[in-house]
């Protein structure tokens, strides 16, 4: 069991991410890639992928095992662009580099050529040269509809922290692996690891992942310490059975041309994660021709719906925002 233990300043600090971690999920489907779990889930995206590995990339998978503690130098746990972060992640000092390797080292074993990683330039460039093309072989292929996900979990967050406060999204956003028991959230941990963190006023950050079938703790030095878990857990459960590149519905997007499906769209885009009945009444249509017009929009791919309790909440698509900025 993983404890982490809140004071007063911890829980006004906790968070949901408001925007993803790129790197962080990188990491995530790393090991979901590696994993022979949930076949039905990741199966084809496994066998997609890993007939495309170069010899980079499988050399950074090999520095990221399931169920074994992996260096944070190569995938920090940051908001941004992922270009962006990719380039951060080189600039770390080999100094950082060498004294984390150190300290994995006296807990997982390590592959035989990262003990060069501190000190060997061209090794450090051909590590992160993979992780760049496992980025655009896992992920980036599909990152509009892990963007979706994630704002889709992020709404049902929010409807529990308004029903219930930080502990009621604590309780919920996985219910099968966290528990809390204040002050404490317990964490269950396949490997057995028995350890405590104590967050002594930094609080704590949560960030949904597509990928994840089990929350992930990270802890670096000056930084919020990170909890990963699966999203959609608990009432709302995002399907990502069938993960493929996005491709619009030209059939379905046809059937958007008219005011009221337009108005209808209009008002979910400035008005994220609202129920059927809110959109109604926003609208000003009868709840049920939203729900009609609510289904007609997510079938074309311009909005993603999840189920929360007893309510459907919508939110705009990439898609559905890319059509309501093209030029009349």
């Amino acid at each position: 069991m993983y404890r982490i233990h809140f004071t007063a300043h911890d829980l006004a600090r906790t968070r949901v991410s408001p925007e993803p971690l790129p790197l962080q999920e990188l990491h995530v489907a790393v090991r979901a890639l590696q994993d022979r779990g949930h076949p039905l889930r990741f199966g084809a995206w496994r066998r997609a992928c890993a007939g495309a590995l170069s010899e980079p990339a499988r050399l950074a998978l090999s520095l990221s095992r399931p169920n074994m503690v992996a260096p944070t130098f190569c995938w920090p746990e940051l908001p941004g662009a992922p270009e962006q972060l990719l380039e951060q992640a080189r600039a770390i000092p080999d100094a950082v580099v060498a004294a984390e390797l150190a300290e994995i080292a006296c807990r997982d074993p390590l592959p035989s050529w990262a003990a060069g990683l501190g000190r060997d330039a061209e090794l450090r460039d051909r590590l992160h040269t993979g992780v760049e093309q496992l980025f655009a072989l896992l992920l980036a292929p599909y990152w509009s509809q892990l963007t979706e996900a994630y704002a889709a979990d992020r709404a049902v967050r929010l409807r529990q922290f308004q029903a219930g406060g930080i502990a009621a999204v604590l309780s919920a956003a996985s219910p099968e692996w966290l528990r809390w028991r204040p002050p404490v959230l317990e964490i269950r941990i396949p490997s057995g690891i028995e350890h405590d963190l104590y967050l002594e006023g930094q609080g704590l950050l949560l960030a949904p992942s597509a990928f994840a079938t089990r929350p992930y703790v990270t802890v670096e030095v000056d930084r919020q310490p990170v909890v990963a878990y699966p999203a959609g857990g608990g009432d709302a459960l995002v399907g990502l059975t069938a993960l493929a590149p996005q491709q619009p519905n030209g059939t379905a997007v046809a059937a958007l041309l008219g005011q009221t499906r337009a108005t209808i769209l209009t008002t979910i885009a400035a008005h994220p994660s609202c129920t059927t009945t809110e959109l109604a009444r926003l609208a000003d249509v009868s709840p049920a021709g939203a729900s009609q017009h609510a289904t007609v929009l997510r079938a074309a791919g311009l909005v993603h719906t999840v189920r929360y309790r007893n309510s459907a909440l919508h939110t705009p698509t990439q898609l559905g925002l890319a059509l309501l900025d093209t030029p009349t």
